[in-house]
């Protein structure tokens, strides 16, 4: 059977077409356009109209694409920008009008459920792990091992927090500190309970991580394959952060390998993620490109399989 998942977030939105294999699945077509559908989404808890446009318009292009592969059951999820938005009917009824299908809304829960099962799809990992999904909206933190037993999902990403704090170009010293106490401060109220154990691995999912590995290779361009497995140390997410923050805008779009569809939030999303390792000593973390795309396509089979 062939599937597709369509991940609808805050900045991005991606598309995973599948066919089950022996002990798993194989991908068959892997996409992703930057849509920034949660524009404004924290001040105003709505979906602006051009966001709404530029998102249904790229569903549509996947969907074409589905028929195209010929795709039997296709999923449509959408996460925090979605969680957020008093008119998120307008999205639903877009997906809807479009692909066929009923969008589902995922809670942080299911959201870093789907994540963790996705990020260990293809690692032997047996020993505990913490999985760090930093998105446009949200940021879910899944502590488990083989499948997740703790988890929290805070309104900490990328957008979100460069909406909110970075107003000056470059960032001034000020609001940098600003948004780095706002992270600190939510991720000490759930430290406790995350109860993270000693020596957990660590993994990074989602387009913070994989940009800032393509940043520390030197890549002209983003190369998943190479970014896969990579592994990013505490003191290269520093490096990162700092270098990143110093510049304008115009100067980060001239950074080769570095989006231009990622190029205003990308400081916010090292700030997280540095944040994170600080505050749980975190010394590399592993980069994946497997994540919650994964996850999805592998709930979806497992549900046909079932059936």
């Amino acid at each position: 059977m062939r599937v597709a998942a369509i991940d609808v977030g805050t900045n991005s939105t991606r598309l995973l077409v599948a066919e089950e294999a022996p002990g798993g699945f194989r991908s068959i077509d892997r996409r992703m356009v930057i849509t920034r559908l949660g524009q404004g989404v924290d001040r105003r808890r709505l979906l602006a109209p051009d966001a709404l446009q530029r998102t249904l318009s790229t569903i549509a292009d996947y969907a074409a694409t589905c028929g195209e592969l010929g795709v039997e059951k296709i999923r449509v999820t959408g996460t925090s920008a979605v969680r957020d938005a008093h008119n998120r009917e307008e999205f639903f009824e877009g997906v809807r009008r479009l692909t066929g299908a009923e969008a589902e809304l995922l809670s942080g829960e299911q959201e870093a459920a789907a994540t963790f099962l996705g990020t260990l799809s293809d690692l032997a990992e047996t020993g505990p792990v913490m999985v760090v999904d930093i998105g446009g909206g949200s940021t879910e933190l899944i502590v488990g091992t083989r499948t997740p037993e703790r988890s929290v999902s805070l309104d900490l990403g990328c957008v979100r927090m460069f909406e909110k704090h970075l107003m000056s170009d470059p960032p001034s010293k000020e609001e940098l500190e600003a948004l780095r106490e706002e992270v600190a401060g939510m991720v000490d109220d759930v430290y406790d309970d995350l109860e993270v154990p000693s020596g957990a691995r660590v993994i990074g999912v989602a387009g913070t991580l994989t940009q800032l590995a393509t940043l520390k290779t030197g890549l002209p361009v983003y190369d998943p394959d190479v970014t896969h497995h990579f592994v990013l140390t505490h003191g290269d997410v520093r490096q990162l952060a700092r270098r990143l923050g110093s510049l304008t805008f115009e100067q980060r779009r001239r950074i080769k390998g570095l989006e231009v569809g990622r190029a205003d939030v990308i400081v916010a999303g090292a700030e997280i993620l540095l944040v994170i390792m600080e505050r749980f000593d975190v010394a590399e973390i592993l980069v994946s490109e497997k994540d919650i795309l994964d996850g999805l396509v592998i709930q979806l089979l497992g549900v046909s399989q079932e059936g």
